[in-house]
């Protein structure tokens, strides 16, 4: 019971971090040193059914119970407390990189690890000035049949984004326009349950089935190319992953306006940072009970 409370709880910060703009629930996994293990069940999903399910299920209601239950709760953070509930997302992240340092193997570092870290250092950073120059976006979009292919298709982008760490899928649904639809039909899909209504079920599914199709397509896909990355080149693909992830604070950081920052905020900040920080330890000292 310890164990599957650990795994959903996890579940909930992976969910979260996927709505945050400048965060990844790819980094999340690293963070809790559950990306291999996720990795492995996502490629082997047929292979070894029962023991892939068993181990994602968890992981699977939590992201949804996150996504769906705090949304409202974060997106009212980064409204009026952004640096708080960012510096809460960096104590996660560093606070969970020791399983991933592990994994660099110091002795085999070469001139292509060094240039995968710092290229994807690099496209992470510059990730977080594109969303700094404040991407719009609008509020819902009509649908048709050829919007509904492209939902697909988008919903297979948002789903590398989600499992590659340091690549935000927030942003990245930012850059290409669809972050509010996609956020708003969520809300009102919400508002339709909480208040059984079943008029207002129509437009948000009409988006939405189609997007989480192309997340479930474009999810096998991309597990597969890191598996078999991490299998033939270990050293520089988890360099280059440590450039993601390391990146991901100094992206938040760039979004963040500092004119109005207050004694109290930078001291609510530092304790949510210590906040996040204990959280990713613990989390992590739950993986290696499961283990």
């Amino acid at each position: 019971m310890k164990n599957l409370i650990n795994q959903l709880l996890r579940g909930v910060v992976i969910g979260v971090a996927n709505i945050i703009p400048g965060v990844s629930g790819g980094t999340m996994m690293v963070s809790m040193g559950v990306y291999d293990t996720l990795i492995h069940c996502i490629t082997h999903l047929f292979k070894e059914f029962k023991k892939s399910v068993k181990t994602l299920l968890p992981y699977a209601i939590g992201m949804l119970v996150g996504i769906v239950a705090l949304a409202s709760v974060i997106n009212w953070g980064l409204e009026n407390q952004p640096l708080p509930t960012n510096a809460l997302f960096i104590g996660l992240i560093l606070g969970g990189l020791r399983p991933l340092l592990s994994k660099v193997n110091v002795k085999k570092i070469n001139a292509p690890a060094v240039m995968a870290f710092v290229l994807l250092f690099a496209l992470i950073v510059w990730m977080g000035f594109q969303r700094k120059d404040s991407i719009q976006n609008a509020e819902t979009i009509r649908m048709d049949a050829g919007q509904v292919l492209l939902m697909v298709a988008i919903g297979m982008v948002a789903s590398a984004t989600m499992i590659i760490p340091g690549v935000s899928g927030s942003l990245v649904l930012m850059l290409l326009g669809y972050y509010k639809p996609v956020v708003n039909a969520l809300s009102t899909l919400k508002d339709a349950a909480l208040h059984a209504d079943l008029s207002l079920l129509g437009q948000p599914l009409l988006m939405l089935v189609p997007f989480l199709i192309g997340i479930v397509l474009g999810i096998f896909g991309v597990a597969k190319a890191i598996e078999w990355l991490t299998a033939r080149f270990p050293t520089p693909t988890y360099c280059g992953v440590l450039g993601l992830v390391v990146a991901s604070p100094v992206s938040l950081l760039i979004q963040q306006d500092f004119s109005a920052v207050s004694t109290v905020t930078v001291l609510l900040s530092a304790a949510a940072f210590a906040v996040g920080f204990a959280v990713a330890m613990l989390l992590d000292r739950g993986v290696k009970a499961d283990a």
